[in-house]
């Protein structure tokens, strides 16, 4: 069944979304509630660090990451964020509800939120859940968007047990595992990186701004059919790269492109075929890299990560992603990291999991993401 008559299939998303007219008060805490602004990021760092510290997540944040949330034009603070402060000011919890301008396929509400150790077990974090999922419903019906619908939420698979219970009570069921890994390169000679020769017109480049876009277009068909995956709009995908590290990025260029036959593929995209009629460089396979240091004390060991990787469906088979993630992890250990890190939805229809098994990559740490389909 295509997109178009599933969603034609559906009831309207205002009233599949359930929306409530008001919004639930919180009570819970004895908090002062209100949106968080700009001003909140250095003490909105500090509430989420502690609670990542205290649950023993595998990460930690930085100022210019937060600042950074608040600098990106479709997040609605103002009606999309609550903080709670407690009466010495401090904040002691905060929820977010984000909503992304590119989703074209199902429309998505993200739920983000935490409750600081010294205020949890008094019915903040229910309270608070609650109205962000209210917030959300809210969010999707205003969105006019008539396909299918999600309510989504993350969790860590070693986090509190507490906060899965409260999800699942809220009706959130597990859709989603996703596993972090990591690969040693302190050996590479006991243990070598594959050497990918690419065949026809296929060039291995270092990822640079002329290519910007043209990654994203590839990221864009990359995911087309990954669960949960939705295509990235100009200012989606130039936001969040506080972390980017250009110089360990690497692209698969195709310099001689079949463009009638691509032109004539229908799963050829708008945009795609608008950049090839226009000449524009054609990106076949991406490893976007980021550099996360504040993350090395709490592993126990330095690493580059692999943000995003991907082949477009046109070309998969003929190594480009390997070749593309092969090179940024020879650049990681060329700048002295101990290790290559990434993600992976263990469902990824690519493969690529048992590909990051074959490369010698080991499971660390594993999430879910849990939603509500509408």
């Amino acid at each position: 069944m295509t997109s178009t008559s599933t969603s034609s299939a559906l009831a309207p998303i205002a009233e599949r979304a359930a929306a409530p007219a008001t919004l639930p008060e919180i009570t819970a805490g004895s908090l002062t509630w209100r949106p968080a602004t700009p001003d909140d990021a250095a003490a909105l760092l500090e509430l989420r660090n502690t609670i990542a510290e205290v649950d023993a997540e595998p990460y930690r944040e930085t100022l210019e990451e937060i600042t950074d949330l608040f600098d990106a034009p479709w997040r609605r603070f103002d009606t999309d964020s609550l903080v709670g402060l407690d009466g010495e000011g401090r904040l002691r919890a905060y929820g977010m509800v984000e909503s992304m301008p590119g989703d074209t396929r199902t429309v998505r509400a993200f739920l983000f939120g935490g409750v600081h150790p010294a205020v949890r077990g008094q019915g903040v974090g229910r309270e608070l859940f609650a109205w962000q999922v209210a917030r959300g419903r809210q969010v999707l019906a205003a969105s006019g968007k008539e396909l299918p619908a999600r309510l989504a939420t993350m969790a860590e698979d070693n986090g509190p047990a507490a906060k899965l219970r409260l999800f699942e009570r809220a009706g959130f069921a597990t859709r989603r595992f996703y596993t972090e890994m990591r690969r040693d390169l302190r050996d590479l000679q006991a243990a070598p990186l594959p050497e990918v020769t690419l065949d026809g017109s296929l060039r291995l480049v270092p990822f640079g701004d002329e290519y910007d876009d043209a990654t994203r277009l590839a990221h864009n068909d990359a995911f087309r059919d990954h669960w949960g995956s939705e295509p990235r709009t100009v200012e989606q995908w130039r936001s969040g790269r506080t972390a980017f590290v250009p110089q360990w990025s690497s692209l698969v260029v195709d310099d001689a492109p079949d463009v009638e036959a691509l032109l004539a593929d229908p799963d050829t995209d708008v945009e795609t075929a608008a950049a090839l009629r226009a000449g524009e460089p054609v990106v076949v396979a991406y490893q976007m890299a980021a550099r996360y240091d504040e993350d090395f004390p709490v592993k126990g060991y330095t690493f580059g990560y692999t943000e995003l990787l991907g082949t477009r469906r046109a070309y998969r088979g003929r190594k480009a992603g390997l070749a593309a993630l092969a090179a940024g992890m020879r650049a990681f250990a060329a700048d002295g990291m101990e290790y290559a890190g990434l993600d992976v939805d263990t469902a990824n229809p690519s493969g690529a999991h048992g590909m990051y098994a074959a490369l010698g990559f080991e499971v660390t740490h594993s999430s879910r993401m849990l939603s509500i389909e509408l």
